[in-house]
């Protein structure tokens, strides 16, 4: 029976943040049932921005789809153990370094979008004979930056909305004698968010004709990808979250409470070659089949 080796990497921080200019230590743990040669055992930190453009875009910015290249935030190797033998057992090779960037680059906040991709990957490999398999790990750790501090504001103001027939824009094949007499109006908290609190508000249905079926939060991102050529915008749903079903009453406050989910939403963020923004659409669904949408882009931030 094959003896089975465990490759591991363990962070001392549980949930894995750090800030630039953090400490970033932990363990390599190697895991045998007999004793095990190797010829090294290194450890590679890489952060890196993933950018594509979607196929409606490609065609337009061909010249910027074949320079679509990873841009490179920090990048370090080092050797944790050299070439020798791991007894059975357990085996703990502790290691650390500090989270800065590349000279000529910045540290972004982790994100996992759609045209644009921000990780930071911790990888380890142990190099074995000709007969073995060599074993790898990776893990990913999570970068929380900070908006610079002349982007910060220095108080947040409500937002106070109306959404009437007359309010509306987009009535595509529709005219506004056809849409059901309506008036909602509500506040939100502030367009400026912090990204750890919730998107927070209230909206009052104060009359509608036709019967609701059901009030929904829409969060999107909004992604764009560019260069000299030209830039592209995409956007795309996060997550959609339901505040009110059925004909809710008239005159009711309904609450607005929306957590912005790790990892799919970052700070507001905006680079030279990309850039990521995000917005808020209050969707009112009525039974006849109308939808009755309203726009909210905000910024997120982190201090």
């Amino acid at each position: 029976m094959a003896t089975q080796n465990v490759l591991d990497i363990k962070l001392k921080k549980i949930d894995k943040i750090y800030k630039p200019g953090n400490a970033v230590s932990g363990y390599v743990v190697i895991s045998t049932k007999e004793d095990m040669s190797h010829s090294g055992v290194t450890l590679s930190v890489e952060g890196s921005v993933q950018l594509q453009l979607s196929s409606k875009s490609v065609g337009l910015f061909e010249a910027f789809y074949n320079s679509l290249k990873p841009i490179t935030m920090l990048h370090y190797t080092f050797n944790v153990a050299p070439s020798g033998k791991f007894t059975s057992g357990v085996t703990e090779i502790p290691f650390e370094f500090n989270l800065e960037p590349l000279p000529g680059q910045t540290l972004y906040d982790t994100y996992h979008g759609v045209f644009v991709n921000i990780q930071y990957t911790i990888k380890c490999d142990m190099k074995r004979g000709i007969l073995s398999k060599d074993l790898q790990k990776a893990v990913e750790f999570v970068v929380e930056t900070q908006t610079p501090t002349q982007l910060l504001a220095k108080e947040t103001t409500p937002v106070n909305f109306l959404i009437t027939p007359d309010s509306l824009s987009n009535f595509k094949k529709i005219s506004k004698a056809d849409v059901p007499n309506f008036r909602v109006s509500g506040q939100l908290k502030s367009a400026i968010c912090h990204i750890n609190d919730a998107f927070q508000g209230y909206l009052l249905i104060e009359s509608a004709e036709a019967v609701i079926r059901s009030i929904e939060l829409q969060l999107v991102r909004v992604e764009t990808c560019g260069c000299a050529d030209g830039f592209a915008k995409e956007l795309t749903e996060i997550q959609n979250i339901q505040i009110g079903e059925g004909d809710m009453c008239r005159g009711l406050k309904i609450p607005i409470w929306m957590v912005f989910p790790r990892l799919f939403t970052c700070i507001t963020t905006a680079a030279r070659t990309f850039k990521i923004e995000f917005e808020v659409n209050l969707v009112i669904m009525l039974d006849d089949g109308h939808l009755i949408t309203e726009n909210f882009p905000i910024k997120l931030i982190r201090n």
